[in-house]
């Protein structure tokens, strides 16, 4: 790829015409990054088709219109006895139907008046709302009539966040594609030139198939995406089989196995039996481990991967345990650090939050060999992290952490073994082609004593009787986790918002909990902390998705999972392993809404007549569709851009043996890499 190309795909997103810095920060929580190509990377969801037409009459409550409109008056909005009034704009329509244009924000009054002078005609586009009168609020655009082609009859919908109109990605893209020419010369690879074609059609689309799937340009840049994932596995594994990375096996220096398992109070299932005797057998060689656990919520990876580290800990050698939060971590901490007091190991923690002469105490003894086992999140690392004999990389919810990332924490030691753990299984029919650089065990044995977690679901019209009986069963010491989709409630979505769910809440509990991604982290982090402790009054935990993974309180027996329906079932089922992780009775709740269609009444029904992980994440796949997921992450499995795991099983097979077969590694695909970001140290 030529250098003013490459240039161009990492230009930093805030010196692109109108956006700066602050929007740049709002696209990196949406992208996860702020470049060029990470935007270009981001696909629209869905097209909103914009019909023109001259009478209102003909139009459905809920359609989106393009009409255009005679402003007839002014009526400013203000507060009147302690309530809000909308500004409204009374028009009419060319059949003389009576329209009015509301917006709710009043410090923007002047502008929308000077958009919409009295006596002149614009052309409109919004949703319609039927009460009263033919209403739209807040339209998507307004324009002069001689400007009227500039409201687009087909529109495409980006997943956004908060900050970011449509308007703001449409400009954006079409800055983006409009100098894009200008950097692709005429030496620049055909394959090359038929990926940026690709793309601007699915940016552009003229029609929902555009964007289904299957369609010819969706098919193409899965196939490129699974191509460099899979050239990624393949170096890698090359790399571990390279003569010139075999590394001595460590002899053992101190007995602290037996010391390990005496101070368990349970014993190990069978299934975390073998497990670890699969993990020392690769400590063994010569060729550093790469092992991926799959295990189900519950099952008892953590207590594996602590058997891996003290197994390394006997040669003297040292652990990182990698986690994708500070939640996740200091949890991890918690769990291993009062084993290893009575052990005899060195057990810490570095995250971000370590400053000051504190942080320079752990990395001095990370230095020095003190510390045996750290845990911590990607700060484990920093370029100031350094450890004197890294043995062994855990990485905990591996599909949060790219191969660079990897790479990075690898990079500290002396080609350590890597041990990653993944808590939602990969059906076994994807997990050899996802994870091939990785030899794979399964854990699928919930530990003695738990109790298979009762689920049933419940129309949301029943709320009320499913309150009455939480308070009997807080009353008999139960805690309760109560998650909803949306933190505020939106004139567009009938999913309950967080925020209206708490405060309804409160009206029958005395103390009820908040947590949501948009909180200030040590806030949110303090909720969690005060749900968690037994003695604290706090018997409900209202939250979002933020608790997916992590949260750990083995007093929660009941979870209630609002508008479940619009969540996957890999979702749903890390959601419900929040609780059953004691030895009570727990019980999950699937509220669905109105609206449920016979695809979402499916999936709940699969939640409720099995517990087993792989089970359910088979049954995802092949029920998985593309417009009924909430949100865009496929849950526990690596975040694709373009790949559908349903509708792209037979890409996986082509794409692995095309690697397999590209000897070489070509110019094309390691320009692959690079546009999907996957980040592998390539051997000279």
């Amino acid at each position: 790829m030529k250098k003013e190309l490459f240039d161009f795909l990492n230009t930093d997103l805030q010196f692109i015409k109108g956006v700066g810095p602050v929007l740049a920060s709002r696209f990196e929580d949406v992208l996860g990054g702020r470049r060029v190509l990470d935007f270009m990377l981001h696909i629209p969801a869905y097209i909103r088709a914009r019909g023109i037409t001259e009478n209102v009459a003909t139009v459905e409550q809920g359609d989106i219109i393009t009409i255009p409109l005679l402003v007839k008056s002014h009526k400013p909005g203000g507060t009147f006895r302690g309530r809000r009034r909308p500004t409204q704009i009374m028009c009419s329509d060319k059949m003389g139907n009576s329209v009015v244009i509301q917006f709710f924000n009043v410090n923007f009054l002047d502008y929308w008046l000077k958009k919409l002078p009295v006596g002149q005609w614009r052309m409109v586009s919004g949703k319609l709302e039927r009460g009263s009168r033919p209403t739209i609020n807040h339209p998507d655009f307004i324009e002069e009539m001689r400007n009227a082609d500039k409201i687009p009859s087909i529109q495409a919908i980006y997943p956004a966040g908060e900050g970011l109109t449509q308007k703001v990605f449409a400009n954006v893209r079409d800055q983006i594609f409009n100098i894009l020419p200008e950097k692709i010369s005429d030496e620049t690879d055909l394959n090359a030139c038929e990926f940026f074609d690709a793309l601007r059609h699915v940016h552009y689309p003229e029609s929902a198939d555009d964007l289904s799937a299957n369609s010819t340009y969706m098919v193409k840049l899965a196939y490129w995406e699974l191509l460099a994932h899979q050239s990624a596995i393949v170096i890698s594994r090359r790399n571990r089989k390279d003569v010139r990375n075999r590394r001595v096996v460590r002899p053992k220096k101190y007995d602290l196995l037996e010391k390990f398992y005496a101070v368990l109070p349970f014993s190990m299932t069978g299934a975390q039996t073998r497990t670890i005797n699969e993990i020392f057998a690769d400590l063994s060689k010569e060729v550093p481990m790469m092992r991926l656990v799959q295990g189900d919520v519950g099952s008892g990876k953590t207590i594996v991967a602590l058997a891996a580290a003290v197994k390394m800990a006997e040669s003297g050698a040292q652990t990182a345990l990698l986690a994708p939060t500070d939640t996740l971590a200091q949890q991890h901490y918690a769990k291993l650090k009062p084993i290893c007091d009575k052990i005899g190991i060195f057990c810490d923690i570095i995250t971000g939050r370590d400053k000051g002469a504190a942080r320079k105490e752990k990395l001095i003894s990370l230095r020095s060999g003190r510390t045996k086992i750290v845990v911590g999140t990607h700060a484990l690392f920093s370029e100031d992290v350094e450890y004197k004999d890294l043995g062994l990389v855990i990485v905990d919810e591996q599909h949060r952490f790219g191969v660079s990332q990897r790479e990075a924490l690898r990079a500290k030691g002396n080609n350590p073994d890597l041990l990653a753990l993944s808590a939602t299984p990969i059906p076994r029919t994807l997990s050899m082609t996802i994870y091939g650089d990785m030899d794979v065990s399964i854990i699928n044995e919930k530990p003695a004593g738990r109790l298979p977690i009762k689920t049933t679901k419940l129309p949301v019209l029943r709320v009320n009787e499913l309150i009455s009986r939480l308070k009997v069963q807080i009353e008999n010491g139960a805690k309760i986790f109560w998650v909803c989709p949306l933190v505020e409630d939106s004139e567009t979505s009938d999913l309950t918002a967080v925020q209206s769910r708490y405060e309804y809440l409160k009206s029958f509990f005395p103390h009820v909990g908040l947590v949501h991604g948009q909180m200030d982290k040590k806030q949110r982090d303090k909720v969690m902390a005060e749900f968690a402790d037994d003695n604290s009054d706090m018997k409900i935990l209202v939250a979002t998705t933020v608790i997916e993974v992590g949260i750990d309180v083995p007093r929660a027996t009941i979870i209630v999972i609002e508008n479940a329906e619009r969540f996957g079932l890999a979702a749903l089922h890390q959601l419900r392993g929040r609780v059953g992780r004691g030895s009570l009775q727990s019980y999950c709740i699937l509220l669905y809404g109105n609206n449920i269609s016979e695809d979402g009444l499916k999936r709940l029904d699969v939640l409720t007549q099995t517990d087993d992980g792989f089970v359910i994440a088979e049954q995802d796949l092949i029920m998985r569709g593309t417009g009924e997921l909430l949100g865009t992450r496929q849950s526990g499995w690596i975040n694709y851009h373009f790949v559908d795991y349903a509708h792209h099983r037979d890409l996986f097979k082509l794409a692995a043996n095309a690697a397999r077969d590209n000897v070489e590694i070509d110019g094309w695909t390691r320009d692959l890499m690079f546009l999907f970001d996957r980040g592998v140290v390539i051997s000279a």
